[in-house]
Formats: structure tokens, C-alpha cells, sequence
């Protein structure tokens, strides 16, 4: 998981060099105007491949419900029901348009008309039905099982919309494992409040990963950036939630804010990497944090050291990991997926 790999045009050759290299699945993310529809990279992957499952994350409440439920069922049926979506409630995908991510109240609004749709169901919206109900006949390809829609979660209320109406639950806390115990108690309890046995609900997480040797500063640049978005989930709120220590707080409310600017500008994150190739680009400022939010936040070593601290995860009862290999604008031959694939994945077996 990550930026979407680099040409896009070229994803049928990644995605095979994934499935070769021990990989599980490929998950990209939906951020519009910043990089290619995930949809239409992912039915081309799938196309390429036989194992490697294929799915969002994170898939942002921008499309009409419709919409995003009618990409999800082809994308299903085209990768014959490997297909896996992650959805969030819209962070740099709506900084494009200068929007906040959605309300919660709207956002499980948003996830029970994509179910229903999902399950070809009636669906009202404002006083308007409407179904996919007709598709399966129109096109008996698509008559799958549902595809798992799972829900990207930092804070109690959005796992609480989880544990009403989502599939699973995908954490967004960083690799430490008490933070992730607490997580996995807050969603225990939110689907006990809602009638739901907690086994039902799949646990996942994000995990930001660099197989570095030494002081390798290329692999721990890979993920730096995307160790900054994920930090950032963590400092949305004024104050800091009953896990996070008040200095941790100020480095995560400090990445939100350095990142706002380039969100928000028209080409902010573009300028070319000092003796760069085409697609190499400075897309996350220094100041938004830089080794000290890797140490607290992601895992990075050697191949042993990163496959012990994923087991520790996994020993909790995660199901999937989403493992981030690399951000925006940062290597480009996916160097760190492949050390991951051939050195970390085979320790995990």
C-alpha cells in the first residue's frame, strides 16, 4: 500500500512483480487531482494477475454513493471476487476541492446507502429511491458475494460507525502496539454497544514499513511522507485522544497544519527532486516531520527486526496489514516493496 506505483500506465507490470515477489494484495488510494483513479489502475492490475488482491485504501465519500457502489461491484467482478475496499471519510482528496473530510453523521450516512447499493437493495436519498438491483441480470458476471468494505478508523466515534455498518475496521494509529490494543478495545466495545459480536468485525491496520540497513536514508525517505499522513490522523483533534501523550499531539497537529499548505495549493508538493527523474518530486515538506515521527509511528530496520515487530501486530488478532511502502514523489522502481516482498513477507509465513 501507497502511492499509486509510478507510471501508471505500467501497472500491469507492477502488479505481476508484486504477485511474483510474495505479495498479497495491492491497495491504492483515491485522492482526485493528485493521482490516477484507483478504479480504473486496479481493474487493469487485477486483469494482470491471478492471485494478487486488489482494493482501496482508503476510498474517500466523494462519488455519489451509486457510483462509488457500481465501481466497487465491477472492479469485484473483474478481479473474480478479489477485490477488498477500505473507505474514509476524505482527508487530501478533499483539500483538493478546499473541503473538510465529511461529518461522521453524514459519513455512516454515506456508508449505509454504499452497503445497501452493495447488497442490491432499495436506497433512499432525499426522498428518492433507487437500486442496483438490475445489474446482476443485466450482466450475470457481477453476481458475486458483497465485497468487504472495511472502514479507516482513528477515533471512537468513526469506529463506532465501523462497528454499526462496516465489514471491518482499519486502523490508523501507527505501529505501537498499546496504541493498537486500545484501538482493538475501543471497536470490541462500540460493537458490543451496537448488538454485534466483536469476532464479526475484521481488524486491520496501516503500518508503514522500510527494510533499511543501517542508516539507510533512502528506505526510511520512502515512507516518510506517508508516515506523515497517517500521523496526521492522529492530530485533527485540538486535543489529544486518551492515548496520545501531549508532545506526540503538537508533532501530529504540527504535520496536519505543514501539509494543509500544499493540499491547498494549486501546485503545491510538484517541485523536482534535486537531479530527479520525471515523477520525483519534494511532495512533503521537511517541516512536516521527518525521523522522529518514522521512530514513533512506522518500523524500520532490518528484515528480521520489521518481521518481528509485524508479528507482535498480528499476535493481537489483526487480520490485514496494510503495509505502506512508499509515498508520493519517492521511489519510484518500488525498491522497498521488493526488499519487503523477498526478505520481511517470507518471515511472516
Amino acid at each position: 500500500m501507497g502511492a499509486t506505483p509510478v507510471p501508471a500506465t505500467e501497472i500491469g507490470r507492477f502488479a505481476r512483480e508484486f504477485e511474483e515477489s510474495g505479495w498479497d494484495g495491492l491497495a491504492i488510494g483515491e485522492a482526485h487531482g493528485l493521482i490516477p483513479d484507483p478504479y480504473a489502475v486496479l481493474a487493469v492490475a487485477a486483469a494482470a494477475t491471478t492471485t494478487l488482491k486488489v482494493g482501496t485504501a482508503v476510498a474517500v465519500p466523494l462519488r455519489h454513493p451509486l457510483l462509488a457502489a457500481g465501481a466497487m461491484a465491477t472492479l469485484h467482478a473483474l478481479s473474480n471476487g478479489r477485490a477488498h475496499f477500505c473507505l474514509g471519510r476524505g482527508d487530501g482528496a478533499v483539500k483538493v476541492l478546499r473541503q473538510k473530510p465529511m461529518r461522521v453523521d453524514e459519513f455512516e450516512a454515506y456508508l449505509q446507502r454504499l452497503q445497501g447499493y452493495l447488497r442490491r437493495e432499495p436506497v433512499e436519498i432525499d426522498g428518492v429511491g433507487s437500486s442496483m438491483a438490475r445489474l446482476d441480470d443485466i450482466d450475470p458476471s457481477l453476481a458475486l458475494p458483497q465485497p468487504h468494505v472495511d472502514v479507516a478508523a482513528t477515533g471512537p466515534r468513526t469506529l463506532a460507525v465501523a462497528a454499526r455498518h462496516a465489514d471491518g475496521v482499519d486502523f490508523s494509529v501507527g505501529a505501537d502496539v498499546e496504541r493498537l490494543r486500545g484501538s482493538i478495545g475501543l471497536a470490541h466495545a462500540a460493537c458490543r454497544d451496537a448488538g454485534r459480536n466483536p469476532e464479526t468485525l475484521e481488524l486491520g491496520c496501516f503500518v508503514q514499513v522500510a527494510v533499511a540497513d543501517g542508516n539507510d536514508a533512502d528506505a526510511r525517505e520512502a515512507i516518510r511522507g506517508l508516515v506523515v499522513t497517517h500521523a496526521r490522523f492522529s492530530g485533527f483533534e485540538a486535543k489529544p485522544a486518551a492515548d496520545v501523550h501531549g508532545a506526540e499531539h503538537g508533532q501530529y497537529r504540527h504535520a496536519v497544519e505543514a501539509m494543509e499548505e500544499v493540499y491547498r495549493a494549486e501546485r503545491g508538493g510538484v517541485e523536482r527532486r534535486p537531479g530527479g527523474a520525471p515523477g520525483e518530486i519534494e511532495f512533503y515538506p521537511r517541516e512536516a516531520g521527518a525521523d522522529d515521527l518514522i521512530e514513533q509511528f512506522a518500523i524500520a530496520g532490518s528484515a528480521e527486526y520489521c518481521a518481528q515487530r509485524l508479528h507482535e501486530i498480528v499476535d493481537l488478532g489483526i487480520k490485514r496489514i496494510y503495509i505502506g511502502t512508499r509515498a508520493v514523489g519517492v521511489d519510484l522502481a518500488e525498491r522497498n516493496a521488493a526488499r519487503i516482498g523477498r526478505e520481511v513477507l517470507p518471515l511472516l509465513r
